[in-house]
């Protein structure tokens, strides 16, 4: 049986993989902050879930806690990082921007350096991560939360390269959202809103095929080439 972490899956698409890997024949580690939904979670299925209550901002006992979590699970074939936050903030409220940071920059590099090492060590091992397509670009509604998913785009792209040179497979994924019907969609004219079976399913195809990047639903893959290729005159008019 393959052991799995899910950083993040007391709800939306972190509940949705822990689904889908018990499905599959994982044991699986289930975090978050809420300690009852991770519990419900738990209780639909207790042998096939362990839970873990941690938050990833609390950096200092991040480690500690994975290591445990690791450790009750028996080993670790694959970790993902769901967790996230960003929300809208035309007015620049910084606490909003710091609880951003806080979670989708330090906490992700505290989760990641750490799955890193421990594959590396390992020889073996397979790092995911929910990025998303609103990394590609700045965004004047959320300036935290698209800087800081491009920061994540750009840290597995790294952790990528360090994997290509080392002579035992240790695998990178990087996983972009458009629009999944989650707390996480906010805004007004939202379009091509997946739901999150179906955006599930196709980031666990993603994942037993260890692609590299891979737009959840697959069409957001346009959206994606043309907000990289728009102007900087045109795009800072948008």
């Amino acid at each position: 049986m393959k052991k799995a972490i899910i950083i993040g899956a007391s709800s939306g698409l972190g509940k949705g993989l822990a689904t889908i890997l018990a499905d599959n024949n994982y044991l699986v580690g289930i975090t978050g902050r809420r300690t009852d939904l991770l519990n419900e979670l738990r209780a639909e299925r207790p042998n096939a879930y362990l839970t873990a209550t941690m938050d990833v901002t609390d950096t200092s006992a991040l480690v500690d806690k994975l290591n445990e979590l690791t450790t009750q699970l028996g080993g670790l074939d694959l970790l993902v990082i769901s967790s996230g936050t960003g929300d809208i903030n035309d007015q620049l409220d910084f606490s909003i921007e710091k609880r951003t940071i806080d979670t989708n920059v330090l906490g992700f590099t505290c989760v990641a350096d750490w799955a890193f090492n421990y594959f590396n060590q390992q020889q073996s091992g397979h790092l995911v991560a929910i990025t998303s397509v609103g990394g590609l670009r700045g965004s004047r509604f959320a300036p935290a939360y698209s800087a800081s998913k491009a920061y994540q785009i750009n840290y597995l792209e790294g952790l990528r390269q360090k994997a290509a040179r080392l002579p035992y497979p240790v695998y990178i994924t990087d996983i972009r959202p458009g629009f999944v019907d989650t707390d996480m969609a906010k805004g007004d004219g939202l379009f091509w809103v997946a739901s999150v079976d179906k955006a599930v399913r196709q980031i666990y195809d993603a994942i037993i095929q260890r692609h590299k990047c891979s737009y959840i639903t697959k069409r957001w893959r346009l959206i994606g080439i043309i907000m990289k290729s728009l102007p900087r005159s045109i795009f800072d008019k948008l």
